[in-house]
């Protein structure tokens, strides 16, 4: 067990386990500090940069991302500043020009004071937080999707822009992606995540015959499912087992 330490967060003192990232301190304890990329499942990735704080320690202050930053004895966090509230809009522009038609960007650029960007880019709706990345290869376990290019042609894609062939349909990324840019259809008997190329048989169910979950799916979880379900699990759907 980690140890307890005290930090000074906005004037007031409060307890964290040594350690543990800031954002997570500040939001255990009821402040706010606005982030899209982070997840506490998932390794902090401070790739959004929105969740911006100036840490005190000693005599040195430094505007650092909350979620990447460790809780330790002693320190000053700063969640509001002048400083830090203009970093965070210059960053907000940023991420609304990639996601200007996300109703939930839109809100967090809203709360920053920022209406509209300062600039437009052709952009697909992704803002590059990674989210989906990690949410596969760390809560799935199947790293079917992945960073590629740099710089302004970064993007997520399945390796190499082929068909996401490892892909379970899950929809893991897609629930997690905060833009709304993932999507995900069922059509009948397949289903179809367009952005990974990847289109799926849906298994039917014997007692109602609808089509209710991808036989990759199924396929992954009677080999991974460290207790494998009864052999017949899958033959009926939730509703009619």
């Amino acid at each position: 067990m980690r140890q307890m330490i005290t930090l000074t967060i906005n004037g007031k003192k409060y307890k964290a386990e040594e350690g543990q990232n800031l954002l997570q301190v500040a939001l255990d304890n009821g402040i706010e500090i606005p982030h899209l990329c982070y997840h506490e499942k998932l390794t902090p990735y401070g790739g959004c940069r929105l969740c911006l704080v100036e840490v005190s320690n000693r005599k040195k202050t430094t505007m650092t991302t909350s979620c990447t930053y460790p809780a330790a004895q002693g320190i000053k966090v700063e969640t509001d500043t002048p400083q830090v509230r203009k970093a965070r809009q210059r960053v907000m522009e940023m991420i609304l020009a990639l996601a200007p038609d996300s109703p939930g960007i839109q809100r967090q650029a809203h709360d920053l004071g920022i209406v509209k960007p300062g600039f437009t880019v052709e952009s697909d709706g992704c803002i590059r937080c990674g989210l989906c990345v990690r949410a596969c290869g760390e809560l799935v376990g199947l790293n079917t999707i992945t960073f590629a290019c740099k710089g302004a042609k970064r993007k997520v894609e399945p390796p190499y822009d082929e068909e996401a062939k490892s892909c379970i349909g899950c929809g893991t990324c897609v629930v997690i992606c905060p833009t709304g840019c993932l999507k995900m259809k069922d059509l009948g008997e397949e289903r179809r995540i367009d952005k990974w190329k990847r289109v799926m048989e849906m298994k039917k169910c014997t007692e109602c015959s609808l089509p209710y979950i991808p036989q990759p799916q199924v396929e992954f979880i009677m080999d991974k499912a460290l207790e494998k379900p009864p052999e017949d699990w899958f033959q009926k759907c939730p509703d009619c087992r």
